[in-house]
């Protein structure tokens, strides 16, 4: 079994090393925090390891590094090659360099990308209860859902919107996560971190936690562009026949002459998305040249694709 760590807590640890005053820029006192902090999480954890002989590495990232393709491709390599020598990577937020516009919603998120980037077949989420329940867990009436399928309705009318001390995110974030990433074939389990043998009886099928079963697994790039809806560049408007032919079971490139309207400016690389005339957001993909090239080209026949099928995810097309 090859393990990946993805843990948060550096801002909190600083906040015990350093005191700043109340009037300091916070964005400026979070990256103090973090970045003093960071040196405590990882020795920590560090310490905690080598009682079990196990080394550890520590990987610092932000949403730019997941938006890059060749960034992308970088992180992967290492952390194949830590875990390939049986190191256990943690990956953090680099809170020091990030901004708010380009901060992960929180560790969920980065967990769930980092599931995709490595072909994991498992994802566990920990939290302070032991899943996702049909109303607010401290009530007697709620119960614990055990297991969603691919069919099973919008659970997000059950999640109450609470948040922890230092975190941006919630439940909500671990639902939608966990959703995304059983859809692309990974196994998801929201469990209770605080409970002893946790991991243990995930890995033994006992104890209680909410099971997300996976979804038919999809090919590595199509995994990175699943989570690209909030790292695009620019959009591309298609008209109806060049949506038909994306959602058909034949397997399609998005044409030129398909594309209505171009909004925004990219270079070949970017992550675009693809939207429908009645403004419907149905898919992403890499662009395979300039949005100059691409205007030059649109609505044109035989001409290369703007995006290729290797480099295309469509929404809910499974």
């Amino acid at each position: 079994m090859k393990v990946i760590l993805v843990s948060s807590g550096a801002v909190a640890f600083g906040k015990k090393e350093i005191q700043l005053p109340e009037k300091l820029n916070p964005v400026l006192k979070k990256q103090i925090w973090a970045s003093s902090g960071q040196i405590e999480l990882i020795q920590t954890y560090k310490l905690l390891f080598r009682e079990q002989r196990i080394q550890v590495a520590q990987i610092l990232v932000t949403k730019e590094d997941f938006r890059d393709r060749k960034h992308f491709l970088n992180m992967k390599n290492c952390i194949q090659g830590l875990v390939s020598q049986d190191v256990i990577p943690i990956i953090n937020e680099n809170d020091t360099v990030a901004i708010t516009e380009l901060m992960f919603t929180d560790n969920d998120e980065l967990a769930s990308l980092t599931a995709a980037m490595v072909n994991a077949d498992s994802l566990i989420l920990l939290t302070n209860v032991n899943g996702i329940y049909t109303g607010a867990p401290e009530e007697t009436e709620s119960l614990l859902i055990k297991h969603v399928g691919q069919e099973t309705k919008d659970l997000s009318a059950f999640i109450t919107a609470s948040k922890s001390s230092f975190g941006r995110g919630g439940m909500l974030t671990k639902l939608n996560m966990s959703k995304k990433s059983a859809d692309l074939g990974i196994q998801v389990f929201i469990a209770n971190g605080k409970k002893l043998n946790t991991l243990e009886n995930i890995f033994y099928n006992r104890g209680e936690y909410t099971y997300f079963e996976p979804n038919k697994s999809k090919q590595s790039t199509k995994k990175w562009l699943a989570h690209g809806d909030k790292y695009y560049v620019a959009e591309i408007v298609i008209n109806e026949g060049a949506r038909t032919a994306l959602f058909n079971q034949k397997i399609s490139s998005l044409l030129p002459i398909g594309i209505v309207a171009l909004e925004g400016e990219f270079k070949k690389g970017d992550i675009l998305s693809i939207k429908d005339e009645s403004g419907n957001r149905i898919g992403l993909g890499r662009a395979e040249y300039t949005s100059t090239a691409a205007k030059e080209k649109m609505g044109l026949k035989n001409q290369k694709p703007i995006i290729h099928y290797n480099y295309l995810y469509v929404f809910h097309n499974d």
